[in-house]
């Protein structure tokens, strides 16, 4: 028997490859335009790393003209979670990260070059593992499983690499009417790759991102096609990303020891090999050093962690862009109007170690995000969220109108307020001016802690000196008349050159009225605040229940 008539006996009902190679023809785009892609296994939550390739992939992919696609790689089907691409389809979507093609639900796909799920693809693997066989390049293994550990028990004895290849290769050398006579007798098989590799020689390798790197050739003999009919993930890879006119493979560097196994399936399929980039972990600080962000030990692993906490989308692709390219930062300083898509990416300034994932400097990024709001940008998007996470916040929203005014203030101008991080801290951040904490009145009012002179202070400042319709000047200007009168400064700097002279200086006033109003010693903008806050009915009762004037 010859290897083609073994090839037609495990798969005789499969087309030829030529079939496929007519239908996903090479795509037709510029010069330059790199076609990379997002392929993660519906296996569970989308971790924030996957994130940041899909970020970095989907910005190379437009800024050069070129094509971004989601596939997911669903061949190990025993791990696969109920929903999952859907998970992952609304992950990307939530962050606006949205593939030019690939799936858009559990079924159904756009783009001409799918189906982009691999178990729905699964005729195109066997066909080019038959032309493998038919090539004498792959083999049917009958190994058990039992087989396999008592290979990996004596490699393990004799002190030698684990795996399939070389001596240990029990079935590589079977005759192919053996093969044949037990495939007929129904006997479990699967598909392997018959290596032409020899460990002792290296391969050099130029990746985009860490540059030159020296490996070893592979020699294991691996499983292309599982006894399920479906292929393992280096095959189909390999064969998805030549189909799909993949010219770069972004993916984190877990990945860098198979480069020469998948530079060796290309050459053996007779494909042009992608180029590979490999993206360093995300890491996080440890009291012993630098660990991987971990999806059992940190919650800040899983992308949806930052929908929950209600940091907006923006933030995180900003605090991402920030760790992936080392010039972003100062580009963003440079640029602070701009959008994050003009910012021109560059993957060879990529770090090619961990970068540090910080989640402080995240929610500083997040402040300055957030700072560049209109108040109706940050109403629109923190009542979205409070309507799914915080029933107490949407209560005190649903007064839209003077919301806006709230969350106006401080707003627009050359200094705008850098207050709030993320929409779970937003309720605290505002309360005060929607009601005081009844269950604490003992206000810090900082320098001025006598009662009888706060309450003379406040007394005297609404019956004599506030008048709503003033503007900021002739209400600061006010507020000086009035530290005068009780025999403050009215300057800062008076007070300071001779503080023997006064009680303390107009800081100190305003500090009263501040903390009498919002029970804060630190707040936006008070002008603003009383703009607001006055309109509200219980403006006065609210001064008075503080108070108790």
């Amino acid at each position: 028997m010859e290897t083609r008539e073994l090839a037609n006996l495990i798969f005789p009902e499969v087309k030829d490859i030529s079939y496929y190679e007519e239908k996903y023809k090479m795509r037709d785009l510029p010069e330059g335009a790199v076609v990379t892609r997002f392929a993660p296994s519906p296996t569970g939550f989308v971790h924030i790393g996957g994130l940041y390739q899909s970020l970095v992939a989907k910005k190379q992919a437009s800024q050069t003209g070129g094509v971004f696609f989601l596939r997911v790689e669903d061949t190990d089907q025993k791990r696969e979670v109920e929903n999952g691409v859907v998970g992952i389809i609304n992950a990307l979507k939530d962050y606006g990260i949205e593939p030019d093609e690939g799936m858009i639900d559990e079924e159904n796909f756009v783009g001409e070059y799918g189906p982009y799920k691999q178990s729905m693809r699964k005729e195109i693997y066997q066909a080019y593992a038959k032309s493998l066989l038919e090539k004498g390049l792959a083999y049917p293994c009958f190994c058990t499983s039992e087989e396999l550990d008592q290979i990996r028990s004596n490699q393990e004895k004799a002190k030698e690499r684990t795996g399939y290849y070389g001596k240990w290769t029990k079935c590589r050398n079977m005759p192919i009417d053996m093969m044949a006579e037990k495939i007929q007798n129904g006997e479990r098989y699967i598909i392997r790759l018959k290596s032409p590799g020899n460990p002792e020689k290296k391969i050099k390798h130029k990746d985009v991102i860490k540059g030159g790197v020296d490996m070893p050739e592979n020699d294991q003999d691996i499983v292309i096609i599982k006894s399920d009919g479906l292929p393992t993930y280096h095959f189909a890879h390999s064969v998805d990303d030549h189909l799909m006119g993949t010219n770069l493979v972004i993916r984190g560097d877990e990945w860098l020891p198979s480069v020469p196994l998948h530079l060796q399936l290309f050459y053996m399929l007779g494909f042009k090999a992608p180029k590979y980039a490999h993206i360093a972990p995300l890491m996080k600080t440890e009291a012993e050093g630098k660990r991987k962000l971990s999806k059992r030990k940190d919650p800040e692993a899983a992308v949806s962690y930052y929908k929950e906490e209600g940091i907006p989308k923006q933030s995180v692709k900003e605090y991402l862009m920030n760790i992936a390219n080392s010039n972003f930062e100062m580009w963003r300083k440079q640029n602070p109007d701009k959008a994050l898509e003009e910012f021109a990416f560059d993957l060879k300034k990529m770090g090619v170690s961990g970068a540090l994932f910080d989640m402080t400097k995240m929610l500083d990024v997040s402040k300055n995000v957030i700072s560049k709001y209109t108040a109706a940008e940050i109403y629109e998007e923190a009542y979205a969220w409070a309507e799914e996470y915080d029933a107490e916040l949407c209560e005190l929203l649903k007064n839209k109108e003077y919301s806006m005014k709230v969350l106006g203030i401080e707003r627009g101008n050359s200094k705008p307020r850098k207050d709030i991080a993320k929409w779970s801290d937003l309720k605290e951040t505002i309360r005060y001016m929607y009601q005081l904490d009844k269950e604490n009145t003992n206000f810090e009012y900082q320098k001025i802690t006598d009662q009888e002179e706060i309450q003379k202070i406040v007394t005297l400042y609404f019956e004599k000196y506030y008048d709503e319709n003033d503007d900021k000047q002739t209400w600061f200007d006010k507020m000086k008349d009035l530290a005068q009168a009780l025999g403050y400064a009215r300057e800062v700097k008076e007070y300071k050159a001779n503080p023997e002279n006064y009680k303390g200086h107009v800081g100190d006033i305003s500090t009263v009225i501040r903390v009498t109003l919002t029970g804060r010693c630190q707040t936006p903008d008070l002008y603003e605040i009383m703009q607001v806050i006055r309109k509200r009915r219980n403006f006065e009762k609210n001064i008075e229940e503080s108070n108790g004037i």
